[in-house]
């Protein structure tokens, strides 16, 4: 069953290890996500107090009734601020990495559908350039017949030998690029379908969807999907740096034993910390955290009319391809075709060969160009394709 163009980006993107190496990262940073804002680990603390060094009673755990074992156990708190903009920066790292999941998605299935249009475009040179040899065999047979009746000579025989020759050289050339086309869709296509026969390709001069539409949805495209996450993350760490001008705080809970006949003692502290000289300190960091955030957003608006503008070049590239490719199947390669053919007829009739050897250069040189134009309108017509998520296009064309 011949292998649709369809049918290649959604088993590409089936089957993809860089898929599940973004899944991967995903699922890390969800897990990064749990643990955030959580209150830090207690600490547990034991030892000696009031230990006697010098006499009397040095380095007795009875001479002196202050002496004391002690165990306890201490809690740092963090500020609410400084909690919720952990959570914030954790949930911050989770959109990223499920940004450049769905931006590698997208470039993938672009990836993909190139590698399927350059081995459709390479069948397309190979069948053009094929379909040439039958009347390349007939110059050779037509130039040997009159050169044996003497209305010939060796000069045209060997013309025509060479042609052929060359034809052959081209044709295997264009195998050969088949060839690595196909090598290049294995990557992504698995067997058996990697080896099935390429299907008929879309409507090349058709969008799925509009290029004004394009413009307006700058934002959900590939390129684009980072730049939010990252506009996210300096704001969490924007937030991070504003919740150290929220004092954190400490509950410590002590239990010392003294000596027999002496009663035990329990020491409560709770700590707080002082933001009191924060010029330069905490409110530097936040200074440099707005900084680093409006810088983002600056880069991220750039980034937007980086976007446009590609969009831009590539529909008109494509617009024209569309052109040429029309002109040169509706008019140049019938014309084309057609001054081989009469300057083949006119030869066999009593011309010269030299005629049908120039028309017959002109015509391959056109029919690789007019492969080539085939390929940059399909290339074209993927770049804008599969610009936005799978879910927004159009199923006659798009998986």
């Amino acid at each position: 069953m011949p292998l649709t163009l369809d049918q290649a980006v959604r088993l590409g993107t089936q089957r993809a290890p860089l898929l599940d190496s973004r899944d991967a990262e995903v699922a890390a940073s969800r897990d990064d996500a749990v643990r955030a804002g959580r209150l830090p680990d207690p600490v547990l603390s034991f030892g000696v107090a009031n230990y006697p060094v010098t006499a009397p009673g040095a380095f007795s755990l009875r001479a002196d009734s202050m002496t004391m074992r002690t165990v306890g156990v201490m809690q740092t708190i963090p500020s609410r601020a400084a909690r919720q903009a952990d959570r914030n920066a954790a949930s911050a790292g989770v959109a990223a990495a499920q940004a450049d999941r769905l931006a590698l998605a997208q470039d993938l299935r672009q990836w993909i559908a190139d590698a399927w249009i350059e081995g459709w475009a390479a069948r397309q040179r190979l069948d053009l350039l094929q379909a040439l040899r039958e009347e390349s065999d007939l110059a050779v047979r037509v130039t040997r017949a009159r050169l044996r009746g003497g209305d010939g000579n060796a000069v045209d025989a060997l013309a025509a030998r060479a042609e052929q020759a060359a034809l052959a050289n081209r044709i295997d050339a264009a195998t050969a690029e088949l060839d690595r086309a196909r090598a290049s869709l294995a990557r992504w296509i698995p067997e058996p379908q990697v080896d099935a026969p390429l299907a008929e390709p879309p409507d090349f001069t058709q969008l799925p969807v509009p290029v004004p539409t394009l413009q307006r949805e700058v934002d959900r495209q590939a390129p684009m999907q980072p730049w939010q996450a990252r506009e996210r993350e300096a704001q969490a760490a924007l937030d991070q740096a504003r919740a150290t001008l929220h004092p954190d705080w400490s509950v410590s809970l002590m239990y010392g034993q003294r000596a027999p006949r002496l009663s035990d003692m329990v020491t409560l502290q709770v700590g707080v910390s002082l933001p009191l000289f924060t010029r330069n300190r905490q409110d530097r960091a936040v200074s440099a955290r707005q900084e680093a955030r409006d810088a983002v957003q600056f880069a991220r608006e750039d980034a937007r009319r980086a976007q446009r503008e590609s969009i831009a070049r590539i529909a008109a590239d494509w617009q024209g391809w569309n052109r040429q490719v029309d002109r040169d199947r509706e008019l140049l390669l019938p014309l084309a075709r057609d001054r081989t053919r009469v300057a083949l007829a006119a030869y066999r009739g009593g011309g010269p060969l030299q005629p049908w050897l120039d028309a017959r250069r002109d015509e391959i040189a056109l029919r690789l160009d007019y492969t080539d134009a085939l390929a940059a309108q399909a290339r074209a017509w993927a770049a804008l394709a599969y610009l936005l998520p799978a879910s927004t296009l159009s199923s006659e064309h798009l998986p």
